[in-house]
């Protein structure tokens, strides 16, 4: 189980939940160091004291808010643990809404909250189920890291998860980027809602929705501590000309679509006329056939020189299975 972040409790009406407050999330990505090119040396960031003129240990380091240029007034954390406010202790239900209600914008990074002992387990117990029949998720506030904060506290399964939100202020107004002066026919948009309905499903497996780049990133980190040259990245497909008509895009997306679900036969196929291509396309293309016919007899002279190279390699022994 993670480490506990945080320690408190859920106030709810005269209700006290004591919780831990644990990341319901991993991260997966590949991280780099910052390293020096001509020796390989690593490079670090060092904290540094512009009056002393020297590197400061973390223990010499507090915060400080700058009242001005030359003022800055001191922060102890023990102020900040110590603040006047309900929420520095607990995290306080305000209010029980729809989901439906809470704009995704404003929800952030999500956390799991663990009851803190067989006391905690059965007012925890009563939330999860309320909330779950209620078909509702609560509003509340805490503070963490020196701020108070918005949270939205759902159900997961067995467990209460609270949700990180932006105070509504935070979020910025959008209209602004709506275009204007556009018109859409009542077919394009039923095409498009076609192509919503093929394109529906039930959950989120599946190889279209794992993370490749992290896998092709570990691909070219193994091939170079093996010494090899790191793989290449795949030709992309020739892309069509811009595309002019939206009816005649909605249409071969749709049929796409029903292509790849193995759908058709009667009423399955789109009435899809092709899309004209610029002269500027037809040209690049046209110059790039030289190219491609050199790089095919460079790639034709590697795998003979990998075939004559594989001939004189002792084979490896074949592996035995368990």
């Amino acid at each position: 189980m993670p480490r506990t972040i945080w320690s408190g409790a859920i106030s709810f009406g005269l209700v006290t939940v004591p919780i831990h407050v644990v990341s319901a999330t991993e991260d997966h990505s590949v991280h780099f160091h910052q390293y020096h090119l001509e020796d390989m040396g690593r490079v670090r960031v060092r904290k540094y004291c512009e009056l002393e003129d020297r590197e400061v240990t973390q223990d010499e380091i507090g915060k400080g808010y700058e009242l001005s240029k030359d003022t800055m007034i001191p922060v102890l954390d023990e102020e900040l643990r110590e603040l006047p406010l309900p929420t520095a202790k607990a995290i306080e239900i305000e209010a029980f809404v729809p989901l439906a209600s809470i704009d995704p914008m404003g929800i952030g990074e999500g956390y799991y909250l663990q009851p803190d002992g067989q006391v905690a387990a059965k007012p925890y117990k009563l939330l999860r189920q309320a909330l779950e029949r209620s078909s509702k998720v609560a509003v509340a506030k805490y503070a963490w890291s020196g701020r108070e904060r918005l949270g939205m506290l759902r159900v997961r399964e067995e467990a209460i998860v609270l949700h990180a939100m932006r105070w509504p202020d935070e979020i910025r107004d959008p209209s602004e980027l709506a275009p204007q002066g556009i018109e859409l026919s009542e077919d394009e948009i039923t095409e498009a809602e076609q192509l919503i309905d093929r394109l529906t499903r039930d959950d989120l497996e599946g190889e279209e929705f794992q993370d490749h780049y992290t896998e092709a990133l570990y691909e070219v980190i193994e091939a170079k501590q093996e010494g090899h040259a790191p793989p290449e990245a795949r030709e992309a497909e020739e892309e069509p000309g811009k595309v002019l008509d939206l009816m005649a895009a909605l249409q071969q997306s749709v049929a796409k679509a029903k292509a790849s679900r193995g759908e058709g036969g009667e009423g399955g196929e789109a009435d899809v006329h092709e899309l004209p291509r610029k002269k500027t396309a037809a040209r690049k293309t046209a110059r790039k056939q030289p190219a491609e016919k050199a790089s095919a007899k460079k790639t034709a002279a590697k795998e003979t020189t990998k075939k004559t190279a594989a001939k004189k390699t002792t084979p490896r022994k074949p592996r035995h299975s368990a």
